[in-house]
């Protein structure tokens, strides 16, 4: 029997996917993992569902997300057009992050902006979805370029020329490449 969630992606606010991540993150470190994967594919139906996903699981101090399990993956892989860019974006803005933080020497800040990376990394990794590789793709474009898809997301961050070299290296370090 298919545990449900007690939500519909449709019409969850960015708000509530954070709080029911966390609940969700919770039962997991409990044990109780029956609704992990169903609760995971609902939240990442919608845009505002999948981004409180990944800002939670991303960034959460437990070790619980160090090793994303093959029901997460399967998860995960049911909304590749949502899933993907978002990875992309999470990839990129913890590599900038954590330069921004390196430079204000705030240890604690870059450490977790490091571990926002390798999480994100490892996700790109284990999903290979194709959709990710053309996000991926269309990020260095629009670096090499200064105009695409990604050029309102880089201008409303702010992300200096240091910063997007080193989202570039980044991504071609994974394997991505123009």
């Amino acid at each position: 029997m298919a545990v449900e969630p007690r939500f519909t992606s449709a019409d969850i606010s960015f708000a509530d996917a954070i709080a029911v991540t966390q609940a969700l993150l919770n039962d997991l470190e409990q044990g109780n993992v029956d609704a992990f994967g169903a609760t995971v594919r609902e939240l990442v139906r919608s845009e505002n569902g999948a981004r409180g996903f990944f800002v939670t699981y991303l960034s959460d101090d437990r070790p619980l997300a160090d090793h994303p399990t093959p029901t997460l993956i399967a998860a995960l892989q049911t909304s590749p057009a949502i899933v993907a860019p978002l990875l992309i974006k999470n990839l990129v803005m913890s590599t900038a992050m954590a330069m921004t933080h390196r430079r204000n020497q705030n240890e604690g800040l870059l450490q977790g902006s490091e571990r926002v990376r390798s999480r994100t990394t490892q996700l790109i990794q284990a999903l290979q979805l194709p959709q990710v590789q053309a996000e991926a793709q269309s990020l260095l474009g629009t670096i090499a370029t200064k105009t695409g898809d990604y050029q309102a997301f880089l201008e409303r961050w702010g992300y200096d020329l240091e910063q997007q070299q080193a989202m570039q290296q980044t991504l071609i370090a994974l394997g991505f490449a123009q």
